[in-house]
């Protein structure tokens, strides 16, 4: 799975949960709120200020290395 700008986060914690360390790192820390893990990560960066293109390349990068 690609993980995009319309993804949203919980899909992208059930991928893996150690994903949560970069939305941590991004500002991300309402992660248990079930209105913020529906929001898709451009939804959740435009309401935090952070920058979607490299939140994706950092969670993409994050699940390639976990598949070798």
């Amino acid at each position: 799975m690609e993980i995009t700008e319309k993804t949203p986060i919980r899909d992208v914690l059930a991928l893996s949960p150690g994903t949560a360390r970069i939305f941590m790192e991004f500002g991300m820390h309402c992660l248990g709120c079930p209105h913020a893990t529906a929001e898709s990560l451009e939804e959740a960066c435009a309401a935090h200020g952070a920058n979607v293109d490299e939140l994706v390349h950092q969670l993409n990068e994050y699940i390639a290395d976990l598949q070798g």
